[in-house]
């Protein structure tokens, strides 16, 4: 048996897989050269896997991905983030924990222009943390609120990871936008009752108006106007996820160049180009070695393999539905939400048929358990960013936000209790 296992392809791709990563070698690299050696060692055609490298990125909605990051950053340089900042600081006032509510619903707003939790902590904490210790707010709490709701960026429509799980489970991406939208206000909502609880046990306050609220929505005006703009064309069959990633771009130019006139300077649109391409590479290199090591793992049948063992584990789908959220939620700690998609979607598509289980409603829990895993140690990406921004460190972060990862995990209950809270929205608009 021994002897059958060594020379299993399944074993060895785990193997190749496992041990570079637990030595700190990058994800992406770690999945490809994996891939790579189990596809050449076992003769499964060098030339097939070339291709599979290609036609990895070679797919229409995933063009959305470098649209909506460009969109992002054009945005953000445009000043509508400052701006959506101002407009909520007016509306909040002195009331206690004024502006941590605020934050959470700033960040829940950003997320439906950058659609990444990371873009979402650099293009908010820079404003949001000063302005919260500049009223008062602990430091650490600022930091702490900023980034972890900020993970709602891939969560609230549109959203990059619900456009690379909807290309690998073959899913209506418009159905996965419109299904996360009330579940990303709930999280949201649970998230604000934990930073006002927080709030009012510290004695956090905002500070008074400096400027009337109508003159702060005037303003912001065009910065509100954005996720009308891009989730209304979508929702009604204006155009496509993809084309409404281009829209989104020439949207943020127009309101940068013509409307808040920030955008003066040809330097800056190069500076702007060159921060997405980077972004985009990173994130493009790990869905392509991503998806070569899927296509390897099915060929071999470590696919099927680990969903048998995953079935075999209980009859009960509310046993089997919380062991995944748990593995769901452990890989998110440790791995990036790409590439979790791509390694163990897989393995759970064959379980989603088996239960019966809506695609849709599975894509948003699944994808919400990732936005958690964004801001829990030790591999939090957006509690990393957050601390850059902050000059703090990881540990003075942390205990800040365990109240507010359990307030979120509150929230995935309800999500998974009631799909209708997530379906119904989609079903409404006939998706």
């Amino acid at each position: 048996m021994e002897t059958s296992l060594f020379n299993d392809p399944a074993f060895w791709l785990l193997i190749a897989f496992v041990i570079p990563l637990v030595t700190r070698v990058p994800i992406a690299i770690s999945l490809g050269l994996s891939a790579l050696l189990v596809g050449w060692w076992w003769d499964m055609g060098v030339d097939m896997l070339s291709y599979n490298f290609f036609a990895g990125v070679a797919k229409v909605p995933l063009l959305a991905i470098p649209f909506f990051i460009l969109a992002g950053f054009i945005m953000e340089r445009a000043g509508i983030a400052s701006r959506i900042v101002l407009l909520v600081e007016t509306l909040v006032g002195d009331m206690t924990g004024g502006l941590a509510i605020a934050t959470v619903g700033v960040a829940t707003f950003w997320g439906a222009v950058s659609g990444s939790g990371p873009a979402t902590v650099a293009a908010l904490g820079l404003i949001l943390i000063p302005a919260m210790v500049k009223s008062g707010y602990d430091k650490p709490f600022a930091a702490a609120t900023v980034s972890v709701t900020s993970g709602l960026a891939i969560v609230i429509p549109p959203s990059i990871a619900f456009i690379v799980y909807g290309g690998i489970a073959d899913v209506s991406v418009p159905a996965l936008f419109a299904a996360g939208f009330v579940p990303g206000i709930i999280v949201a909502g649970f998230l604000g009752v934990s930073v006002f609880l927080t709030s009012r046990k510290k004695g956090y306050r905002g500070k008074p108006r400096t400027m009337p609220i109508r003159k702060a929505l005037r303003e912001a005006f065009w910065g509100v106007m954005t996720p009308v703009v891009i989730l209304g064309g979508i929702y009604g069959g204006v155009f496509t996820p993809t084309e409404a990633a281009a829209v989104a771009i020439f949207y943020g130019l127009f309101v940068g160049v013509f409307i808040y006139r920030t955008i003066d300077k040809f330097s800056i649109l190069v500076e702007v180009l060159v921060e997405s391409v980077k972004a985009t590479a990173v994130i493009m290199f790990v869905v392509t070695c991503a998806g070569l090591y899927a296509w390897v793992a099915s060929t071999v049948g470590l696919v099927e393999r680990g969903a048998a063992v995953l079935l075999s584990l209980s009859d009960n789908p509310w046993v089997l539905l919380l062991l995944i959220n748990v593995i769901l939620f452990v890989a998110g700690m440790l791995l990036d939400a790409i590439s979790i998609y791509y390694v163990l979607l897989p393995f759970l598509l064959p379980i989603m048929a088996h239960f019966g289980w809506d695609p849709v409603w599975f894509g948003v829990m699944m994808t919400i358990n990732l936005a958690l895993g964004q801001v829990t140690p030790p591999v939090a990406v957006n509690l990393y960013v957050g601390a850059k921004i902050s000059g703090l460190t990881m540990e003075q972060i942390t205990p800040p936000v365990l109240p507010m990862l359990a307030a979120a995990t509150l929230a995935l209950v309800v999500i998974v209790l009631f799909p209708d809270l997530t379906l119904f929205f989609p079903r409404m608009l006939g998706l």
